[in-house]
């Protein structure tokens, strides 16, 4: 048996150990490989960008390759340096960590022994992982009478404003989002090419910029023109429109254009920040019970319940609306949900149901 016995030999590469010349490149080329990996996943450039600038921040106070961090640096960091920190950059920053340790573990985890003795370790455990959602913030929109209160304020400037197209250009903006549940920065970027009168029975508008999911990038979807959509469009086209610009036809014409001019009769883009404004200074005047609460964001929240409160059923909204989850759609709606009532009053039927010929 002794014979038949055969060495048995370690068939992994051996190495020497490497320099810190050859580890500060290797790091390196490890992250540029997690930020292809990402990108191949379709998440968008700037998503990309904030996972990597997180990490920078981190490798910045650890000092050393991300690699050696250890789950008591990781009680460090969050507890003592991101303790008064905003909640959604302590996730930002954890999640960014968590992703790159998934990247290391899956792909480089032999090579990294090999080359520095370390087991890869993701630091973000269930013990140190920041609690709570930065969305969890309940959202309850205003009334109908509240936001018709508004834009009857705001429609009334019209006629006595020193500025008749920027202002019209914003309350007509303001009144797609509370109608459609467009977002802000999803209204900036339209085209005049974008709204398709001839699609459906209202005409559509092609939102080319929606949110994607997780990071993924632009989701496109056709919007309708539903819920007065289409006469408050109609309005700005014909009456306010040509304010702007002169030229129907022009290529990549802005729907929504700034009073800057950028060339002899057309206007630019409008920035990121022009319909909040405008909003949250109409709300101050003509909502003063929402000042500083009215944002584009809750106008979509009220889009949402509104729909639903007139009968529209929830995988319909999400379509509206552009969310990938239904569950997304529900978190917009849930304030008039009234499922829990229609159980408890069900609930009570049986009751008493059961009750009957007993008292």
């Amino acid at each position: 048996m002794g014979s038949s016995l055969t060495v048995v030999q370690d068939l992994r590469e051996v190495r020497r150990p490497a320099t810190p010349e050859e580890l500060a490149d290797y790091e390196t080329d490890l992250l540029a490989g997690f930020v292809l990996a990402r990108s191949s996943a379709g998440l968008s450039d700037g998503t990309i960008r904030g996972e990597v600038s997180n990490l920078e921040q981190v490798r910045e106070w650890f000092g050393r390759p991300l690699w050696e961090i250890e789950p008591a640096d990781a009680d460090a960091y969050f507890g003592r340096v991101m303790r008064a920190a905003a909640s959604g950059t302590r996730h930002a920053r954890a999640g960014a960590l968590v992703t790159y340790f998934a990247f290391l573990e899956l792909r480089h985890q032999a090579e990294l022994h090999a080359l520095t003795g370390q087991v890869v370790t993701c630091p973000v455990d269930e013990m140190n992982r920041p609690r709570g959602r930065k969305d969890a913030r309940l959202r309850i929109p205003p009334r109908e009478e509240e936001v018709a209160r508004l834009f009857t304020g705001w429609a009334g400037e019209l006629a006595t404003c020193r500025k008749f197209a920027p202002t019209a250009r914003n309350y007509a903006a303001a009144r797609l989002m509370a109608e459609i549940g467009l977002r802000a920065n999803e209204v900036r970027r339209f085209d005049l090419a974008d709204v398709k009168w001839e699609l459906g029975p209202f005409g559509k508008v092609h939102v080319r910029y929606g949110k994607g999911s997780r990071g993924s990038g632009p989701r496109e979807r056709m919007a309708p023109l539903i819920n007065g959509a289409g006469r408050t469009l109609r309005w700005y086209i014909e009456d306010v429109w040509g304010q702007f610009d002169d030229d129907h036809d022009r290529p990549g014409a802005p729907l929504f254009a700034s009073e800057r001019r950028t060339g002899e009769a057309s206007g630019r883009r409008l920035g990121p920040d022009t319909l909040r404004a405008a909003l949250a200074e109409a709300t101050r005047r003509h909502l003063p019970g929402w000042d500083g609460k009215l944002t584009p964001h809750v106008l979509r929240h009220y889009c949402a319940s509104e729909l639903y409160l007139n009968g529209m059923d929830l995988i319909a909204i999400q379509e509206a609306l552009g969310h990938a989850w239904v569950a997304t759609t529900m978190r917009y709606v849930h304030v008039h949900r009234d499922h829990v009532e229609q159980a408890w009053t069900a609930a009570q039927q049986r009751a008493e149901r059961r009750l009957e010929g007993l008292i």
